[in-house]
């Protein structure tokens, strides 16, 4: 007799969030997805997810994320091109642990902050971080639990107690979800470039290159268009008919692709309810 052998499952991420704030849309640098969990920390699942993602050592990454710090990024050709990765973490926990990136700027702030105030430079970066971020955001960390009504929350979420930690993310992550509005108006999420990039039938690399750089990738006679709005990519999908009548409109109004794709979405029935529908979620 045969044996049937099964597929191997293929294991499913750890969830690292259950409460997921968008703030995205807020001017730069405090345009942040703030992403929290309720539910005790996978240490080595959150260390690996934040490691590859701000290209950290593991092994400093979960260091980090177990005792707090700052991680500068080290000198690329004799420039510093990026700023530091931060973990605050309340030794007494009654904070809940949080971590962030500070761009080139906001690390130059910190290291004056610092050296004018005689703090650590941890403490100077969690005061500018903080400083960016939209009021109402502001507002909700001074409260406990970001001020959420529990009893509004999912069953399971809320039985986990306490936020845990809060990640202040920009990249875009396997561990929340963003949203395409497609031809039909349809609006499709993905999280991480992986699965961007195989929904929409292109390279990862050129995924990366689009959500990064922004401007238009070709894709069997259709169009994907990406802006990048307060350094977040916002992404649609266009049809073959779509692009052909932005093309007559770049040659007969002398309009830049992106605009006339905007217009061409605009005037269509289907895209413009997907681009209404994604309003409703906090544009994601």
């Amino acid at each position: 007799m045969f044996k049937i052998k099964k597929k191997a499952e293929k294991q499913k991420p750890a969830v690292l969030y259950n409460i997921i704030e968008d703030y995205s849309e807020f001017d730069a640098p405090g345009n942040v997805t703030a992403c929290a969990m309720t539910l005790p920390e996978d240490l080595p699942a959150h260390a690996k997810v934040l490691s590859e993602s701000y290209d950290v050592p593991l092994e400093t990454m979960t260091k980090l994320l177990a005792e707090g710090g700052v991680y500068v990024y080290p000198h690329v050709g004799g420039l510093l091109t990026r700023g530091l990765f931060a973990c605050s973490a309340d030794p007494a926990g009654g904070q809940p642990k949080q971590t962030f990136v500070l761009d080139l700027v906001q690390f130059a702030e910190a290291e004056q902050w610092a050296r004018a105030r005689a703090l650590p430079l941890l403490d100077a970066a969690v005061q500018v971080f903080h400083r960016t971020l939209p009021e109402e955001l502001q507002t909700k960390l001074r409260q406990k639990n970001l001020g959420i009504d529990y009893r509004t929350l999912d069953r399971a979420v809320a039985k986990g107690g306490d936020i845990k930690y809060i990640d202040f993310r920009k990249d875009w992550s396997p561990h929340f979800k963003r949203l395409c509005i497609m031809p039909d108006g349809r609006l499709v999420e993905t999280g991480g470039l992986e699965e961007f990039a195989q929904l929409h039938g292109i390279t990862v690399a050129q995924a990366k290159t689009l959500v990064e750089q922004g401007g238009i990738l070709e894709v069997d006679g259709e169009v994907l268009a990406c802006q990048i709005v307060n350094g977040q990519p916002a992404v649609a999908r266009f049809s073959a008919k779509h692009y052909t009548k932005a093309k007559e409109l770049m040659a007969s109004k002398g309009l830049h692709v992106m605009d006339a794709l905007s217009e061409v979405g605009y005037n269509d029935p289907a895209m413009m309810r997907g681009l209404m529908r994604k309003e409703l979620t906090g544009g994601r």
